[in-house]
Protein backbone atom coordinates (compact mmCIF):
# COMPACT_ATOMS: atom_id res chain seq x y z
CA UNK A 1 0.00 0.00 0.00
CA UNK A 2 1.55 3.46 -1.26
CA UNK A 3 2.06 6.01 2.43
CA UNK A 4 -0.35 8.76 2.18
CA UNK A 5 1.05 11.88 1.04
CA UNK A 6 -1.78 14.02 -0.99
CA UNK A 7 -4.61 14.04 1.07
CA UNK A 8 -7.73 11.96 2.05
CA UNK A 9 -11.14 11.49 0.10
CA UNK A 10 -14.09 11.07 2.03
CA UNK A 11 -16.26 9.21 0.08
CA UNK A 12 -20.26 8.22 0.42
CA UNK A 13 -21.35 4.74 0.10
CA UNK A 14 -24.91 3.78 -0.48
CA UNK A 15 -25.32 5.76 -4.07
CA UNK A 16 -21.53 6.40 -4.45
CA UNK A 17 -19.05 3.44 -4.82
CA UNK A 18 -21.83 0.99 -4.75
CA UNK A 19 -25.75 0.12 -4.36
CA UNK A 20 -28.20 -2.49 -3.04
CA UNK A 21 -30.34 -4.07 -5.64
CA UNK A 22 -33.09 -2.15 -6.83
CA UNK A 23 -31.72 0.43 -3.45
CA UNK A 24 -34.60 1.67 -0.96
CA UNK A 25 -35.65 -0.06 1.67
CA UNK A 26 -39.25 -0.11 0.58
CA UNK A 27 -37.75 -2.11 -2.48
CA UNK A 28 -36.42 -4.68 0.23
CA UNK A 29 -39.56 -5.08 2.09
CA UNK A 30 -41.53 -5.27 -1.04
CA UNK A 31 -38.99 -8.16 -1.85
CA UNK A 32 -39.59 -9.47 1.55
CA UNK A 33 -43.58 -9.42 0.90
CA UNK A 34 -43.43 -11.22 -2.72
CA UNK A 35 -41.33 -14.23 -1.04
CA UNK A 36 -43.72 -14.49 1.88
CA UNK A 37 -46.94 -13.08 1.23
CA UNK A 38 -47.89 -13.75 -2.44
CA UNK A 39 -51.19 -12.44 -2.37
CA UNK A 40 -50.40 -8.38 -0.84
CA UNK A 41 -51.95 -5.68 -3.07
CA UNK A 42 -49.16 -3.61 -1.72
CA UNK A 43 -47.12 -1.33 -3.91
CA UNK A 44 -43.75 0.17 -4.20
CA UNK A 45 -45.21 3.35 -3.33
CA UNK A 46 -46.70 2.67 -0.63
CA UNK A 47 -44.31 1.48 1.04
CA UNK A 48 -42.01 4.46 -0.05
CA UNK A 49 -44.46 7.06 1.30
CA UNK A 50 -44.93 4.91 4.72
CA UNK A 51 -41.29 4.59 5.27
CA UNK A 52 -40.72 8.19 4.84
CA UNK A 53 -39.97 8.70 9.00
CA UNK A 54 -38.63 7.35 11.49
CA UNK A 55 -35.17 6.22 9.71
CA UNK A 56 -31.70 8.05 11.82
CA UNK A 57 -30.82 9.21 8.57
CA UNK A 58 -34.51 11.18 8.16
CA UNK A 59 -33.59 12.99 10.94
CA UNK A 60 -30.27 13.94 11.06
CA UNK A 61 -30.31 16.65 13.18
CA UNK A 62 -30.85 14.18 16.41
CA UNK A 63 -28.07 12.31 17.46
CA UNK A 64 -28.68 8.51 18.31
CA UNK A 65 -25.31 7.19 20.17
CA UNK A 66 -27.49 5.36 22.72
CA UNK A 67 -28.12 3.25 19.44
CA UNK A 68 -24.71 2.08 18.48
CA UNK A 69 -24.69 -1.29 19.53
CA UNK A 70 -26.08 -3.30 16.14
CA UNK A 71 -29.20 -5.14 18.44
CA UNK A 72 -30.33 -1.92 19.44
CA UNK A 73 -30.01 -0.36 16.55
CA UNK A 74 -31.80 -2.97 14.54
CA UNK A 75 -34.48 -3.27 17.31
CA UNK A 76 -35.23 0.79 16.32
CA UNK A 77 -35.43 0.29 12.74
CA UNK A 78 -38.20 -3.04 13.01
CA UNK A 79 -40.39 -0.77 15.54
CA UNK A 80 -40.24 1.66 12.48
CA UNK A 81 -40.60 -1.29 9.67
CA UNK A 82 -43.44 -2.40 11.55
CA UNK A 83 -45.64 1.24 12.34
CA UNK A 84 -45.10 1.83 9.03
CA UNK A 85 -47.09 -1.49 7.89
CA UNK A 86 -49.46 -1.45 10.18
CA UNK A 87 -50.36 2.20 9.26
CA UNK A 88 -50.99 0.67 5.85
CA UNK A 89 -53.43 -1.62 7.59
CA UNK A 90 -51.31 -4.79 7.39
CA UNK A 91 -52.33 -7.01 10.49
CA UNK A 92 -49.86 -6.94 13.32
CA UNK A 93 -48.08 -10.49 12.89
CA UNK A 94 -48.11 -10.35 9.53
CA UNK A 95 -45.99 -6.68 10.33
CA UNK A 96 -43.58 -7.96 13.13
CA UNK A 97 -42.41 -10.90 11.08
CA UNK A 98 -42.17 -8.78 7.81
CA UNK A 99 -40.26 -5.87 9.92
CA UNK A 100 -38.20 -9.12 11.97
CA UNK A 101 -37.14 -10.12 8.09
CA UNK A 102 -35.47 -6.80 7.24
CA UNK A 103 -32.77 -7.09 8.93
CA UNK A 104 -31.36 -10.20 7.21
CA UNK A 105 -32.86 -9.20 3.79
CA UNK A 106 -31.13 -5.78 3.38
CA UNK A 107 -27.55 -6.96 5.08
CA UNK A 108 -27.18 -9.89 2.71
CA UNK A 109 -24.40 -9.20 0.95
CA UNK A 110 -25.04 -11.22 -2.32
CA UNK A 111 -27.46 -8.02 -2.88
CA UNK A 112 -25.00 -5.38 -2.71
CA UNK A 113 -22.56 -4.90 -5.31
CA UNK A 114 -20.34 -1.78 -6.62
CA UNK A 115 -20.32 0.24 -9.71
CA UNK A 116 -17.93 -0.54 -12.34
CA UNK A 117 -15.47 1.58 -11.80
CA UNK A 118 -15.12 2.01 -8.52
CA UNK A 119 -11.91 -0.08 -7.51
CA UNK A 120 -10.30 1.11 -10.59
CA UNK A 121 -10.59 4.76 -9.34
CA UNK A 122 -9.91 3.93 -5.63
CA UNK A 123 -6.78 2.32 -6.39
CA UNK A 124 -5.87 4.91 -8.94
CA UNK A 125 -6.09 7.69 -6.65
CA UNK A 126 -4.11 5.52 -3.70
CA UNK A 127 -1.33 5.37 -6.62
CA UNK A 128 -1.37 9.10 -6.51
CA UNK A 129 -0.87 8.76 -2.71
CA UNK A 130 -4.45 9.74 -1.51
CA UNK A 131 -5.84 7.80 1.02
CA UNK A 132 -9.82 6.44 1.09
CA UNK A 133 -12.45 6.89 4.00
CA UNK A 134 -15.62 6.05 3.33
CA UNK A 135 -18.48 8.31 5.68
CA UNK A 136 -21.89 6.70 5.20
CA UNK A 137 -25.25 6.27 6.93
CA UNK A 138 -25.59 2.99 6.87
CA UNK A 139 -26.75 -0.32 8.52
CA UNK A 140 -24.14 -1.61 11.68
CA UNK A 141 -23.59 -4.36 9.20
CA UNK A 142 -21.66 -1.66 6.93
CA UNK A 143 -17.94 -3.40 7.59
CA UNK A 144 -19.12 -7.00 6.78
CA UNK A 145 -20.66 -5.77 3.07
CA UNK A 146 -17.40 -3.76 2.48
CA UNK A 147 -14.93 -6.81 3.46
CA UNK A 148 -17.18 -8.63 0.84
CA UNK A 149 -17.11 -5.97 -1.43
CA UNK A 150 -13.09 -6.03 -1.49
CA UNK A 151 -13.04 -2.52 -0.11
CA UNK A 152 -11.91 -3.02 3.25
CA UNK A 153 -7.90 -3.15 2.29
CA UNK A 154 -8.79 0.34 -0.08
CA UNK A 155 -9.37 1.72 3.42
CA UNK A 156 -7.54 4.14 5.81
CA UNK A 157 -11.00 4.26 8.04
CA UNK A 158 -15.01 3.65 8.05
CA UNK A 159 -17.28 6.33 9.47
CA UNK A 160 -20.54 4.92 10.27
CA UNK A 161 -23.33 6.67 11.61
CA UNK A 162 -24.87 3.64 13.03
CA UNK A 163 -22.04 2.88 14.69
CA UNK A 164 -21.03 6.86 15.96
CA UNK A 165 -24.64 8.03 16.06
CA UNK A 166 -24.17 11.08 13.99
CA UNK A 167 -25.93 10.78 10.50
CA UNK A 168 -24.77 13.12 7.70
CA UNK A 169 -24.82 16.14 7.22
CA UNK A 170 -24.99 16.27 10.70
CA UNK A 171 -21.66 18.14 11.82
CA UNK A 172 -20.06 15.56 13.88
CA UNK A 173 -20.16 13.09 11.08
CA UNK A 174 -17.32 15.34 9.20
CA UNK A 175 -15.61 15.63 12.85
CA UNK A 176 -15.22 12.62 13.40
CA UNK A 177 -13.77 12.15 9.74
CA UNK A 178 -11.15 14.60 10.53
CA UNK A 179 -9.92 12.74 13.56
CA UNK A 180 -9.94 9.62 12.13
CA UNK A 181 -7.43 10.81 8.87
CA UNK A 182 -4.86 12.90 11.60
CA UNK A 183 -5.93 16.38 10.24
CA UNK A 184 -3.47 16.38 7.46
CA UNK A 185 -3.37 17.08 3.96
CA UNK A 186 -6.51 18.14 1.59
CA UNK A 187 -9.97 17.03 2.30
CA UNK A 188 -12.33 15.75 -0.56
CA UNK A 189 -16.01 14.84 0.04
CA UNK A 190 -17.52 12.91 -2.75
CA UNK A 191 -20.94 11.82 -2.85
CA UNK A 192 -24.21 11.55 -4.57
CA UNK A 193 -26.64 13.33 -2.16
CA UNK A 194 -26.50 16.92 -2.59
CA UNK A 195 -27.92 17.84 1.30
CA UNK A 196 -26.44 14.83 3.45
CA UNK A 197 -22.85 14.71 1.33
CA UNK A 198 -22.00 18.12 -0.03
CA UNK A 199 -24.36 20.37 1.84
CA UNK A 200 -22.85 18.84 5.29
CA UNK A 201 -19.20 18.79 3.56
CA UNK A 202 -19.33 22.03 2.93
CA UNK A 203 -20.35 23.66 6.14
CA UNK A 204 -17.57 21.56 7.56
CA UNK A 205 -14.99 23.59 5.18
CA UNK A 206 -14.34 20.39 3.24
CA UNK A 207 -13.91 20.68 -0.47
CA UNK A 208 -17.55 18.16 -2.29
CA UNK A 209 -17.95 16.98 -5.33
CA UNK A 210 -21.50 15.82 -6.11
CA UNK A 211 -21.59 13.15 -8.37
CA UNK A 212 -24.89 13.46 -9.61
CA UNK A 213 -27.40 10.38 -10.61
CA UNK A 214 -30.40 11.50 -12.23
CA UNK A 215 -32.35 8.45 -11.26
CA UNK A 216 -31.73 4.86 -9.78
CA UNK A 217 -30.58 3.48 -12.55
CA UNK A 218 -27.73 6.22 -13.65
CA UNK A 219 -24.28 5.06 -12.77
CA UNK A 220 -21.78 8.19 -10.45
CA UNK A 221 -18.58 9.44 -13.37
CA UNK A 222 -16.31 8.17 -10.20
CA UNK A 223 -13.25 8.71 -13.29
CA UNK A 224 -14.81 12.75 -13.46
CA UNK A 225 -14.25 13.12 -9.69
CA UNK A 226 -10.72 11.54 -9.61
CA UNK A 227 -9.68 13.77 -12.08
CA UNK A 228 -10.94 17.13 -10.39
CA UNK A 229 -9.34 15.59 -7.68
CA UNK A 230 -5.72 15.32 -8.93
CA UNK A 231 -6.39 18.39 -11.43
CA UNK A 232 -8.68 20.76 -9.08
CA UNK A 233 -9.42 24.25 -10.77
CA UNK A 234 -6.96 27.13 -8.82
CA UNK A 235 -8.80 28.80 -6.29
CA UNK A 236 -10.05 32.29 -6.48
CA UNK A 237 -7.12 34.81 -6.96
CA UNK A 238 -8.44 36.41 -3.60
CA UNK A 239 -7.58 32.59 -1.60
CA UNK A 240 -9.81 30.38 -0.74
CA UNK A 241 -11.99 31.19 2.24
CA UNK A 242 -14.54 28.82 2.06
CA UNK A 243 -14.72 25.25 0.18
CA UNK A 244 -15.89 24.78 -3.39
CA UNK A 245 -18.09 22.63 -4.91
CA UNK A 246 -18.23 20.90 -8.31
CA UNK A 247 -21.31 19.27 -10.02
CA UNK A 248 -20.43 16.14 -11.75
CA UNK A 249 -23.02 14.45 -14.31
CA UNK A 250 -24.06 10.90 -14.73
CA UNK A 251 -22.08 8.78 -16.67
CA UNK A 252 -23.35 6.93 -19.77
CA UNK A 253 -23.37 2.84 -19.39
CA UNK A 254 -20.69 2.57 -22.04
CA UNK A 255 -18.06 5.23 -20.57
CA UNK A 256 -18.60 4.06 -16.91
CA UNK A 257 -17.97 0.06 -18.12
CA UNK A 258 -14.81 1.12 -20.32
CA UNK A 259 -11.07 1.78 -18.49
CA UNK A 260 -10.40 5.47 -18.56
CA UNK A 261 -7.13 6.45 -17.96
CA UNK A 262 -7.72 8.70 -14.56
CA UNK A 263 -5.05 11.48 -15.33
Amino acid sequence: MVTPTAGTVLWDFDGTLGHRRHGTWADCLLEILDRHQLDHTWQFTDLYDALATGFPWQHADRPHPHLGDPDRWWKHITAVVHRALTGLGMDPDTAAAAAHATRGAYTDTSAWSLYPQTLQVLDALREAGWQHVIVSNHVPELPVILKELSLTRRLAAVVNSATTGYEKPHAQAFGLARQAVGGTGPLWMVGDNPHADVAGALTAGIDAIWVRRNHPGDLPDLPAAARLILDPPPAPREGRSVARTWEVPPASADTARRVLPIG
